[in-house]
């Protein structure tokens, strides 16, 4: 499979391994005479959308932490629902405004001294521990590529860029446990086939204590959240920063996770 793959993305080896910065990434649509609708675009047809999505899953699955691959399956299986969530946020004023404005997450586009100037418990300083903490960056979401939609290439970007925020938002760590939990979350909110694939595969790779966790505490809440709280892609996040993390999740009807998750794995 992993063989296969290779093949598929031979063609595509000129594109540049660093995403670059957020603000050098539009998502307008152009028109430069080889089909290209945004920035890293790449055409495919519906049979290398198969491979893709094939060879992209089994790596996946074999390596979870291998987020590239996790992106490429999202873009070439998600386009059905990602037309359903961009219709979401289409009928959602915030989510309206956030199709007509296109705001990015990444340390070019925010405001790091004003996030860390913010009220201790704000959304903003929580979103800032969360990265010092876990050691995360949000300039290492992978562009989108394989979207033959300009709306919906962005509609996936954002999910992407949003996705430490639903960690803040639920209070997960990024370890493997912490990631699964918010995987479920979000299977439930975007029916994405990716989240729903690493919701049911991902707890293969967990000890004996934390699956017993998961299935009998952290899946349960996971998924009442997701159904309870409204679609978190209208959530526009950058005018937030300033409110309460406490009452945004009363707000979205999120309540605390069950258990600490921080020492499991």
């Amino acid at each position: 499979m992993a063989t296969v793959l290779r093949a598929v993305l031979r063609p595509f080896r000129w594109l540049p391994s660093r995403p670059r910065p957020a603000t050098e990434m539009p998502f307008r649509a152009r028109s430069d005479g080889v089909g290209l609708l945004y920035p890293h675009h790449i055409p495919t047809s519906p049979l290398q959308k198969a491979l893709l999505a094939a060879g992209s899953a089994a790596m996946a699955l074999y390596n979870p932490y291998r987020h590239d691959m996790v992106a490429v399956l999202g873009e070439t299986t998600g386009h059905r629902t990602l037309k359903v969530l961009r219709d979401q946020m289409r009928r959602d004023p915030e989510g309206a405004q956030i199709l007509q404005e296109r705001p990015r997450i990444s340390t070019s586009t925010l405001d790091l001294g004003k996030l860390q100037s913010l009220p201790e418990g704000s959304l903003g300083r929580e979103y800032l521990r969360f990265l010092d903490v876990n050691r995360v960056s949000p300039d290492t979401r992978a562009p989108t590529r394989f979207v033959d939609d300009e709306e919906l290439a962005y509609v996936i970007q954002r999910y992407r860029e949003v996705h430490d925020m639903l960690h803040t938002l639920l209070g997960m760590p990024t370890n493997i446990l912490g990631e699964i939990v918010v995987k479920w979350f979000e299977a439930v909110q975007t029916g994405l086939p990716m989240c729903i694939l690493g919701a049911l595969f991902g707890p293969i790779q967990l000890s004996a204590q934390s699956l017993q966790v998961l299935v009998s505490e952290l899946i349960p809440w996971a998924i009442q959240n997701g159904r309870r709280a409204p679609c978190l892609l209208n959530l526009y996040y950058e005018q937030r920063w300033e409110q309460p993390l406490r009452a945004l999740r009363e707000e979205l009807g999120i309540t605390a996770p069950p258990t600490h998750v921080q020492g499991l794995a």
